[in-house]
């Protein structure tokens, strides 16, 4: 066979798989609408006569309520959440840093605590606190109860102790009677751990975007679902994915550019995850942060440095993903991050 027939006998085949192709989409697709940015899928339930929406391959996954709740140890968690009884001088609670009512954060950049002394590390939200691998900026902590003892026992925050949270606690008869009624036992360091632990769990906020997840074409604005289409396309979902759209790795702060070269002074909180562990690689190693509720969650990183969220995302995209961002994109990611705000929020 010559070389210029095997180049037709090629030409041939590909032509036949192109249109054989070409007519198998078309009668498969014919009925089904276009799909949508997001990897939408739509198939037809043959049952039913009627088609079901499914989202797939998406870096973000709809977020859960939780299972399983203790409804006593979710009402004794909240009454302990805002009890200043659990401070040094009965001034501050959990709420006093973690407004509910306003994100879950207190719009400070640092925290102040009993007489006044302020933190030095930016106070992250309590909603959707369940969802973080780790707890804090540093991952010190590796469960909700266990974070509990943090602020509790922290000079600059309630700077209590155990023993006086106990005795204080157990000196209510109420509040012991309904210690024992949900736990069978009064007040003590486990008992309280668990119910402010079991009350944060309850704390989840699904969003738009988890009914956008979950098939609803509505739920996000064109404007969002281009700020979506940048987030991902940009490389912002490499770090904020999964459930908590973040909270479930840690990551070196400047990794394309170092953020700290012209900060002037470190502080020792700078050190993120250092403090923990002690070796070299892990200097200026922090927890992503999920941006579940981010809208509401100023001023932002764990030096509260970023007063806006326009300017959090255009120095994520310097410092973490080495680009200058398109003020476009910039406007449209931060209308995308506008559709994490939980619809489930207390007020």
């Amino acid at each position: 066979m010559t070389k210029k027939r095997r180049i037709s006998w090629i030409v041939f085949f590909i032509s036949v798989v192109f249109i054989m192709g070409n007519a198998i989409y078309v009668i498969y697709f014919s009925e089904k609408e276009e799909a949508p940015a997001g990897s939408l899928l739509l198939e037809r339930d043959v049952s039913v006569g009627a088609r079901t929406l499914k989202r797939e391959n998406e870096p973000i996954s709809p977020i859960r309520k939780p299972k399983n709740l203790n409804a006593g140890k979710v009402e004794l968690g909240y009454a302990l959440f805002h009890d200043p009884r659990l401070s040094k001088d009965d001034t501050i609670s959990c709420a006093s840093c973690h407004d509910l009512l306003n994100g879950g954060v207190d719009d400070t950049k640092f925290s102040v605590g009993v007489d006044g002394a302020v933190g030095s590390i930016n106070a992250i939200t309590v909603y959707n606190s369940s969802l973080n691998f780790v707890q804090f900026w540093d991952g010190r902590a590796k469960s909700l109860a266990e974070q509990t003892a943090g602020p509790i026992t922290n000079p600059v925050e309630m700077a209590s102790s155990w023993q006086q949270v106990i005795s204080k606690l157990s000196a209510d008869a109420d509040l012991s009677d309904y210690f024992i009624r949900v736990y069978g036992e009064k007040p003590g360091r486990r008992n309280i751990a668990d119910a402010l632990a079991e009350f944060e769990r309850s704390l989840v906020t699904p969003s738009r975007l988890d009914r956008w997840l979950q098939g609803d074409n509505d739920a996000l604005t064109p404007a969002e679902l281009r700020g979506y289409n940048a987030f991902v396309s940009h490389g912002c979902a490499a770090c904020h994915q999964g459930e908590g759209i973040g909270g479930n790795i840690y990551q070196r702060f400047g990794i394309m550019h170092d953020y700290f070269a012209n900060k002037g002074q470190i502080s020792q909180s700078d050190m993120g995850r250092f403090n923990v562990t002690k070796r070299e690689e892990d200097r200026f190693v922090f927890k992503v942060p999920s941006l579940r509720n981010v809208m509401l969650t100023a001023p932002y990183f764990h030096d509260g440095s970023s007063e806006t969220l326009e300017s959090a995302v255009v120095q994520m995209g310097y410092f973490q993903l080495g680009e200058n961002l398109p003020s476009g994109d910039v406007e449209n990611i931060v209308e995308f991050l506008n559709a994490l705000t939980g619809e489930e929020l207390q007020r």
